[in-house]
C-alpha cells in the first residue's frame, strides 16, 4: 500500500485533541484510532505492536542484521488534529495529474485552492494532489507522517534484503495542545535517536525550534455605576487593551518570518470588573525569548504603577525549548538525513521550524530527535493538501535512513 492510500484511510478517524480536557489521551477518538494503528501493525508483522494506557502507541522492527549492535533509530508522529479548524466528515480526493492552476475545491462555495495563493504548488505540476472539499482540514498533519512511517514499515519488512538495524516506531497523542511529549516513555521506547515525521516539504530536515513560552495575564477591575464612575471605576477589558498596546505591534506573527519572534495573542476576554489575556511567547534566541519575557512583566508592572498594586498578575510558563542544543552534538543525524533526500533524488532544506514538534522536548528528555518534511501543505488549513509522489519520496528516505543506520553497528 501506498502512504496516500494510508492517508486516505487515517483522515476519516476524526482525532481532534482538546486542550480544555484534563485526560491523556485528551479525546477518546484518539484511542479508536490508535487501536485501529496496532491491529495495521501487527497485520504488517510488527508483533510488539501496543498501545498503552495513556494511548501512546508503540511498535519495533527488530534488525535483520546478524549479531547486529548498533544504534536503535526511531520514528515518531502524532495522531491528533487540530480542534480550530473543522475537521469532522473530512471528504479527501485524489486530483490527478495536477495542471498547475486553481483547483476547484468546492464549486457551491467558491472555494479554490490556487497557486496564485500558495507557491508551493508551482512545484507540483504533472502530480498527483490529496485534497479536500475545502470545508475541513486534510489532518495530514500529522496523519501524512504516519502513513509513511508505516509504509517504510512495510517496505522493510516486505524486503528483507534491505538491511538495517533494530527500529522504533512511536505514535503519540495530544501533541496539538503540546501535550505530546508530556508522558511519553523515553526509556520504554528504547531507541538511542530519533525523527519526528511532522514537516512539510519532502526534503525538509528541521533542528531549530522555537523557545516557547505562554503568559496569562490577569486584571481586576472595580465596577462602579457608570453615572458616579468617574475617578473610581477601573475598567478591566479596557485595561487589558492597554496592556498589549504596552508590547512591540510589529512583533506578531503576521508581521514576522524566519528567525523573528513573536508575541501573539490567542485569548482575550473581560468584564469590567475582571479581563484575562493570553499570549505566547516564541523566540529562536534564547536571549531575545528571555526579553519577551520580561517585557510582559515590565509591562505588568506600568499598569499597576498606574492603576494600583496587584492590578495585573501575570504568571509566564515555559512550553519547551530551542531543540537545536540538543541535536548539534548529534550532528550525523542531520548528515544522514540529507545523504538520503539526496539520494532519493531531492535537494535537502534546513529552515527554523516557527513552531514545535514533539521532537523539540523529547530531545530534551534524552532522546535527539529532528524532524523530516511529509509531503504536505497549508496545515492547520482548509486549503491543506499533500503531494502522492512527495509522500512516495518520504517514504523513500526513511527507508534510505534505516539502511544507513543499519551500517553504523
Amino acid at each position: 500500500m501506498r502512504a496516500y492510500e494510508r492517508l486516505l484511510k487515517y483522515v476519516k478517524y476524526e482525532t481532534a485533541s482538546d486542550g480544555v480536557s484534563d485526560t491523556c489521551p485528551s479525546t477518546p477518538e484518539q484511542l479508536d484510532f490508535g487501536r485501529a494503528l496496532v491491529e495495521e501493525m501487527q497485520a504488517l508483522g510488527i508483533k510488539d505492536a501496543n498501545m498503552d494506557e495513556n494511548g501512546y502507541v508503540f511498535g519495533t522492527i527488530e534488525a535483520n542484521i546478524e549479531n547486529w549492535s548498533g544504534p536503535v533509530l526511531g520514528f515518531i508522529a502524532h495522531m491528533d488534529v487540530v480542534r480550530d479548524v473543522p475537521y469532522q466528515d473530512i471528504k479527501a480526493r485524489v486530483v490527478e495529474n495536477y495542471d498547475g492552476g486553481d483547483i476547484v475545491l468546492h464549486e457551491e462555495k467558491n472555494i479554490v485552492l490556487s497557486p496564485n495563493e500558495y507557491d508551493s504548488l508551482k512545484a507540483y505540476e504533472g502530480c498527483d494532489l490529496v485534497v479536500t472539499d475545502g470545508t475541513t482540514l486534510l489532518g495530514a498533519d500529522n496523519k501524512a507522517g504516519i502513513a509513511e512511517i508505516l509504509t517504510m514499515a512495510e517496505v522493510l519488512l516486505n524486503n528483507p534484503h534491505i538491511k538495517h538495524g533494530t527500529i522504533k516506531i512511536g505514535f503519540t497523542p495530544d501533541e496539538e495542545i503540546g501535550r505530546g511529549a508530556d508522558l511519553f516513555d523515553v526509556k520504554r521506547f528504547g531507541a538511542d535517536y530519533a525523527y519526528t515525521v511532522d514537516g512539510g516539504a519532502f526534503g525538509e530536515v528541521e533542528y531549530e525550534t522555537f523557545n516557547a513560552a505562554t503568559a496569562k495575564i490577569t486584571i481586576k477591575g472595580r465596577n462602579i455605576h457608570p453615572g458616579t464612575a468617574k475617578g473610581r471605576m477601573k475598567n478591566a477589558s479596557l485595561i487589558a487593551m492597554e496592556f498589549d498596546h504596552l508590547l512591540p505591534s510589529n512583533e506578531r506573527p503576521e508581521y514576522t518570518e524566519g528567525y523573528e519572534g513573536f508575541y501573539h495573542l490567542i485569548d482575550l476576554k473581560g468584564t469590567v470588573e475582571q479581563a484575562q489575556i493570553t499570549y505566547i511567547l516564541r523566540d529562536h534566541d534564547a536571549v531575545k525569548f528571555q526579553e519577551k519575557k520580561d517585557m510582559i512583566s515590565q509591562a505588568a508592572e506600568k499598569i499597576n504603577q498606574k492603576y494600583g498594586v496587584r492590578t495585573v498578575q501575570t504568571e509566564i510558563v515555559d512550553s519547551y525549548a530551542n531543540m537545536a542544543e540538543q541535536i548539534k552534538p548529534h550532528w550525523h543525524l542531520i548528515e544522514t538525513a540529507y545523504e538520503a533526500v539526496r539520494e532519493v533524488g531531492g535537494t535537502p532544506n534546513s529552515r527554523p521550524v516557527r513552531g514545535g514538534t514533539d521532537g523539540a522536548r523529547l530531545s530534551f528528555m534524552g532522546l535527539p530527535c529532528p524532524n523530516l518534511g511529509t509531503g504536505s501543505h497549508n496545515h492547520h488549513s482548509k486549503l491543506e493538501y499533500a503531494c502522492v509522489q512527495a509522500m512516495d519520496d518520504c517514504v523513500s528516505t526513511l527507508v534510505k535512513i534505516a539502511e544507513k543506520y543499519g551500517q553504523r553497528s
